[in-house]
């Protein structure tokens, strides 16, 4: 093989290379399913939130007062009503030690909703 071709040939394989990886990229992220980590760390997290409040709300539901609590938490500023559910023990999931803050917060809306 001779030298100037070798040359000639090498620069357009380069920038075919260069477009294929930005098409694939670009496919790959817009159909083909593919996401970035903190992408996928938020759909976990709210994949969890959806699975956790109803147990939050089951516990709230479970309470023998509920109505008094609930007018407490209407009472309560917004951003203080998920204070006041973890502090009820509704969003301490079962085997858990605490309560999760995104789940009572989340579970507070929902309940004084």
């Amino acid at each position: 093989m001779d030298m100037d071709k070798f040359k000639q040939g090498i620069k357009p394989g380069i920038w075919g290379a260069v477009i294929g990886a930005a098409a694939l990229a670009i496919i790959g992220f817009n159909w083909g399913g593919w996401v970035t980590s903190s992408a996928a760390t938020e759909l976990t997290r709210t994949a969890v939130l959806d699975r956790l409040v109803p147990i939050c709300v089951g516990q709230f539901n479970a309470d023998a007062d509920k109505a008094a609590k609930l007018a407490a938490l209407k009472k309560a500023d917004s951003w203080k009503q998920g204070d006041y559910v973890a502090k009820q023990g509704w969003a301490t999931m079962p085997g858990a030690k605490e309560a999760n803050s995104r789940v009572a917060d989340s579970c507070a809306t929902l309940i004084a909703s």
